[in-house]
């Protein structure tokens, strides 16, 4: 995975937020959003993802997002530009066995960020997106955030999520 994490001010975070502070505080699948060239919107569920983007690996970096420490997700920064690999039917579904089978015994959140990998590995990459264009679009929507720091959809429901959440 090509890293470009340490050139990005952007910060993932628990859970969905109703718009990004100037720290970029988002979960993955929101910045991946913004990275794939979308309007902002806040993913309380993955179904709500563009059509673009592979549900089966999109739930993954949800679960690793949400499961993760502060300094564990932002190891998934590098993954932000690769969600947007939606394909057939058959792929996705061989994605989510990959997934499932990988998933069945308890593993570190390491592994399941190897797990990731190979998932991402099966079917149609995303497109590759230039650092720079990535970036600006991260910027961008930066830049329009009037709150210094990102705060949670809805506080109460990630507070219990945090909570339920397996360390």
């Amino acid at each position: 995975m090509d890293s470009f994490d340490h050139i990005l001010n952007w910060k993932l975070k628990r859970g969905s937020h109703a718009f990004p502070g100037k720290d970029g505080g988002t979960c993955i699948n929101e910045a991946a959003i913004v990275a794939a060239g979308f309007p902002y919107r806040p993913v309380r569920a993955v179904e709500t993802m563009p059509n673009c983007f592979s549900l089966p690996i999109c739930r993954l970096a949800m679960l690793l997002n949400d499961e993760a420490s502060d300094e564990q997700r932002q190891q998934l920064l590098p993954f932000v530009t690769h969600l947007a690999c939606a394909d057939a039917k058959q792929v996705e579904w061989e994605r989510e066995v990959y997934i499932a089978q990988h998933l069945r015994y308890r593993i570190s959140w390491q592994d399941r960020l190897e797990v990731l990998e190979g998932a991402l590995a099966i079917g149609r990459q995303a497109d590759v997106l230039a650092t720079e264009e990535v970036r600006s679009r991260l910027n961008a929507v930066q830049q329009s955030a009037k709150a210094p720091t990102s705060v949670a959809d809805h506080p109460k429901f990630s507070k219990i999520k945090e909570w339920l959440t397996p360390r």
